[in-house]
């Protein structure tokens, strides 16, 4: 009989063995939980054969150390396997449902057992993303102290949800989605196991595919599809139930997305989306909208960050990309889905395959260094409005030469910036698609200012007369 793991709602996470049929009520994936590092599948870069933490697990040294993962990869399970190998008490509790006062009655029943029977506690806590820094720092002192051993699991990146004091006491461990093949291993095994299925069911040609494809690398998912499908599929003269590829698509109508509309999931794929398209591959930009809309991503998210590539990525390159992209910002708005999605799909393409440059972003990275660097001077005393009598006499106006009075409507003798800043070139255009128009023009009016020498000094001074 293997002794079942504590809990603070007092539900072991393990049944005890026996030769009887399963636990019944209790879902086919908690049945098939692997007891052991010999029945966990998958995670080998970190519970392979010698590694760091599987040798750890198996000489039964635990330190604390946080689970990072997708749902469905093992994380619960390593966790409450490396407990029992360490013979440690294995308390598992979910930051969506517990709070500051379960998590000290946890602590002080682990202070209890050390200092009684020098039992270790792993405390394992589920979502712990979810706690704030404050229900984190209750925790702290006592992984600090050895009273628990921490064991955490999230889906969220740690760096982010987890306090720094916290992350610098435990050790990281990313896990991965699982490989089809490993998907399809764990559901032989919940078809032929005792624990599972005994037999009493057999997966039809395809149908084994259609389970592995719909998991999408998480072993909950087709382990309930599974369950779900048989338990729809009625038995046949044998008494067995020959589960087909209609049932397993029954059970669950649609490919499960890895996608969190505040996590991870939706920064990594908007990356993935905004770095397609500025790599003008405008196949994988729409691989990338449609996974974003699937998933339920709010469509004006992804319109915002069209208008912002458009400006940033293709900027002068092709002025009308810009234009394009915020009339698909507003059709969406207007519209909304499904319909939006045309013009998000229009927008993407275009800005796909249209000219891209990044001349203004490389212009603004040298205004910062100069504003960060230099004093803030005063607007030039010439190009201030002079809008009341003592402004000019202040000398507000005076000097202002006209643009339009200008031969070209230009004045190559004209100064607008600062006395400490004259001469200063931010803007550098491409030769790249419109860009090319521009830099010749820009390229003219320089040569012109440059030709006529004009004076940069003693001109622009931003302090009225007698202001001193």
């Amino acid at each position: 009989m293997r002794r079942a793991a504590g809990s603070v709602r007092g539900a072991p996470l393990f049944e005890p063995e026996g030769d009887g049929p399963p636990h019944a009520g209790r879902p086919l994936a908690a049945r098939m939980r692997p007891r052991d590092l010999g029945e966990f599948v998958g995670q080998d870069h970190i519970v392979g054969s010698g590694r760091v933490l599987r040798r750890a697990i198996e000489a039964g040294h635990l330190p604390s150390f946080i689970l990072w993962g997708p749902p469905g990869t093992g994380k619960t399970t390593l966790a409450a396997i490396a407990a029992r190998h360490a013979g440690a008490r294995f308390v598992p509790i979910s930051a969506v449902s517990a709070g500051v006062a379960d998590l000290r009655r946890v602590i002080e029943d682990a202070r209890r057992t050390r200092a009684g029977t020098g039992e270790r506690t792993v405390l394992f806590i589920d979502e712990i993303h979810r706690f704030n820094k404050a229900q984190q720092d209750v925790v702290l002192p006592h992984v600090e102290e050895g009273d628990i051993v921490l064991i955490g699991a999230t889906t969220e990146n740690p760096s982010f949800e987890v306090i720094s004091a916290l992350l610098s006491r435990s050790r990281v461990y990313v896990l991965r989605p699982l490989a089809d093949e490993q998907v399809r291993a764990i559901v032989r095994r919940a078809v032929a196991d005792e624990r599972g299925l005994g037999g009493s069911a057999v997966l039809e040609p395809g149908a084994e595919d259609a389970l592995v494809n719909v998991a999408n690398g998480d072993a909950r998912v087709a382990l309930n599809a599974l369950e779900l499908a048989t338990d729809a599929t009625a038995a046949g003269p044998d008494g067995v139930r020959r589960v087909g590829i209609e049932a397993v698509r029954d059970a669950l109508q649609r490919r499960t997305l890895l996608y969190d509309r505040a996590g991870d999931q939706h920064y990594d794929t908007i990356s993935a989306f905004v770095k397609s398209i500025r790599g003008s591959d405008p196949d994988a930009g729409l691989y990338w909208l449609m996974r974003m809309i699937d998933a339920g991503e709010d469509p004006m998210f992804i319109a915002r960050r069209l208008v912002i590539l458009a400006a940033e990525d293709v900027g002068l390159a092709d002025p009308q990309a810009l234009v394009l992209a915020s009339a698909a910002q507003q059709a969406v708005h207007l519209i909304g889905l499904p319909e939006g999605w045309f013009p998000l799909a229009e927008a993407t393409v275009y800005l796909a395959l249209a000219s891209k440059s990044d001349s203004l972003k490389a212009a603004a990275g040298r205004l910062a260094d100069d504003i960060e660097r230099t004093r803030a001077e005063p607007v030039p005393l010439h190009l201030r409005n002079a809008v009341t009598g003592l402004m000019r006499q202040l000398g507000y106006g005076q000097g202002y030469r006209y643009a339009h009075d200008a031969p070209g409507h230009f004045d190559p003798e004209e100064v607008f910036l600062p006395d400490g800043l004259a001469g200063r070139e931010y803007y550098a255009p491409t030769e790249i698609g419109a860009e090319a128009d521009l830099k010749r023009r820009l390229e003219d009016l320089r040569r012109s200012v440059r030709s006529a020498g004009r004076a940069r000094t003693g001109r622009t001074g931003g302090s009225p007369p007698g202001s001193g």
